[in-house]
């Protein structure tokens, strides 16, 4: 019998292919921009969790690749709609590729962290959710948490609106805080996150805003006086994964997938709750003083915040503010 060399070759080669190709689809690469110490990272438990129970609930292989390894939070948003990373956390860098969902961050919209989790595990989450779907092509399988903001300052306490006039917080270069910092009173100042230690310690800013966590952890207590608990924006993370590569998994591989998001979600909240608690503590012990407003004086923030955030929100999102009503909506229910 005679062989037919090319043809033998090309076969052998389209083998080798498949079978490369069918390695890949085994193995899940999962990224985040925290640490991975997992006792102190929230988005770092989750991805441990996650990676547990799939590995060992079936045959898919992840990696984890934290704290930045493979870039910015809107460099891995590129990544996973390129299918290039298959799952990312990520918070504020979602409305950037969704821009409905940066109604989250409307100024003093959550009370507690309760109702923000039931918001979002309910159906408004589901139909954002949906709706960045289809917009993106990432689909979200659960919500974590990196926790509510606070304003810290070296100046004076802040009890009120009426004490934040005249002094300068920074705050991110986005749009929705430059207008909630306005809002309030203060002076907002756009500076980096790499800056900020200098622009405190030189004066450049009075003040800024951060999830009591992160303050702590970058050891921005020991560059200002004050703290008050007035959670003004609730961040969410975002356990997302591209909806090609999730589609291609079996049905009970999906399963598995979208159940360890939700465990792996409940868990960052789970770790950022106790490290703001833990945080409050060390902070108060190290000299920091921390102020927690009254629900009367926490309605004067909300009604000087909300409205210039609410209207630039309304000019931006044309069409789809009507995400501003169904959240605020569902966040009534969720009250009741």
């Amino acid at each position: 019998m005679r062989f037919n060399i090319t043809k033998l070759t090309a076969v052998t080669a389209l083998a080798l292919g498949l079978a490369a190709a069918g390695a890949q689809a085994q193995t899940l690469r999962i990224a985040h921009v925290d640490p991975d110490e997992w006792t102190a990272s929230k988005k770092g438990a989750a991805a441990h969790v996650f990676k547990n129970i799939v590995e060992g609930e079936t045959d898919l292989t992840v990696e984890l690749f934290p704290a930045g390894a493979l870039g910015n939070e809107d460099e891995l948003v590129n990544q996973v709609q390129e299918g290039l990373t298959q799952i990312a956390l990520v918070s504020g860098a979602m409305s950037k590729v969704c821009p409905a969902a940066s109604v989250l961050d409307i100024p003093y919209t959550f009370a507690s962290a309760t109702i923000a989790w039931d918001v979002l595990d309910g159906p408004f989450g589901d139909a954002l959710a949906a709706h960045c779907l289809d917009k993106t092509g990432l689909r979200t399988l659960a919500y974590g948490e990196t926790g509510f903001r606070n304003f810290t300052n070296g100046t004076r306490e802040i009890r009120t609106p009426a004490d934040m006039e005249g002094l300068k917080f920074r705050v991110q270069p986005i749009p929705l805080y430059i207008e909630m910092v306005k809002g309030l009173g203060g002076e907002p100042t756009p500076i980096a996150w790499t800056e900020l230690p200098n622009a405190l310690s030189t004066g450049v800013v009075d003040g800024q805003e951060n999830p009591v966590g992160v303050i702590y952890a970058n050891n921005l207590h020991k560059l200002q006086k004050y703290m008050t608990l007035d959670g003004h924006v609730y961040a969410a993370d975002f356990i997302i994964i591209n909806d090609e590569f999730f589609q291609s998994l079996a049905p009970a591989e999906q399963e598995v997938v979208a159940k360890a998001a939700r465990v792996a979600g409940t868990m960052g909240r789970a770790i950022q709750q106790w490290g703001t608690a833990e945080g409050v503590n060390k902070v108060q012990a190290e000299g920091m003083q921390v102020y927690s407003p009254t629900s009367d004086e926490l309605a004067m923030f909300a009604e000087k915040a909300q409205p210039a955030v609410v209207e630039y929100l309304r000019g931006e999102l044309g069409d789809d503010a009507k995400w501003i009503d169904d959240l605020q909506a569902a966040v009534s229910t969720a009250s009741e």
